[in-house]
């Protein structure tokens, strides 16, 4: 079986004293876990997360990057500023930044070429609204969002992403997609994948991303196509986050 990516993203929280303790007990507690493990944190984190994880197995990156590598645009912040505090990962299309921020597909996939120009793992994100799930959309809006990033790679760098697909209506709200019916927008992704690069689909990686929590992580990991999961509250929680962890 795929080795499992567990990625806690911390949203806009945390300050120098509850990031000490929360990654103080991840690290103690992830111990010798049998799969891939990292936090993506707000940027004035960085050097928290290189000083406190570094030397461990765990990873840490960004939220988001800039399309620009450097230049008059400030509040941005660059792949490679990222890469310089030893960053492994950065999110990119989170349905909060396309939804609050109205970032477009075509931009997604400027951000995804732009973090493997330096070397990042980007992790994008997909995913639709209740109402887009509700109207049978679901295949359509999500294909779309990756099919704007799969045309602006390589086939090669194929295997240098993760996928995260993440259910707008399913995050924060306590809603969770059942098994089946993240399986199957995985397995439509997949074929996406496979489409692309046919050796290189079955290695990349496709998280789950919507309210992932301790109870029911072990029916979700064990689905065929999810090779893990993006966390959002659950990561706060180091309690929760290694509970996931395990079950991966």
């Amino acid at each position: 079986m795929r080795r499992k990516l567990i990625a806690g993203n911390w949203k806009m929280n945390g300050s120098q004293s509850v990031n000490a303790a929360l990654l103080s007990d991840i690290r103690s507690g992830a111990g010798q876990a049998t799969c891939d493990i990292a936090v993506c944190v707000p940027a004035p984190y960085f050097a928290q997360c290189q000083s406190l994880l570094g030397g461990s197995s765990i990873a840490w990156g960004g939220q988001d990057l800039s399309i620009h590598e450097a230049g008059a645009f400030t509040g941005e912040v660059a792949a490679s500023m990222l890469a310089d505090f030893g960053c492994a990962f950065v999110i990119v299309g989170h349905s909060e930044r396309r939804t609050y921020h109205g970032e477009s597909n075509d931009l997604v996939a400027k951000k995804t070429v732009s973090a493997l120009r330096s070397g990042l793992t980007p992790i994008v994100c997909v995913g639709e609204l209740l109402e887009q799930r509700e109207s049978g959309k679901t295949d359509e809006v999500v294909g779309a969002q990756l099919d704007a990033v799969l045309a602006a790679i390589s086939a090669e760098e194929l295997a240098k992403i993760v996928v995260a697909y993440e259910p707008v209506w399913a995050i924060g709200t306590g809603k969770t997609a059942t098994p089946q019916m993240a399986q199957n927008v995985h397995a439509m992704l997949r074929g996406k994948l496979q489409a692309k690069n046919p050796k290189a689909a079955g290695e990349v990686k496709i998280l789950y991303g919507g309210s992932m929590k301790p109870d029911n992580a072990g029916e979700l990991l064990a689905m065929a196509d999810i090779d893990g999961g993006l966390i959002g509250g659950a990561s706060l929680k180091a309690a929760d986050f290694l509970a996931i962890i395990r079950a991966a």
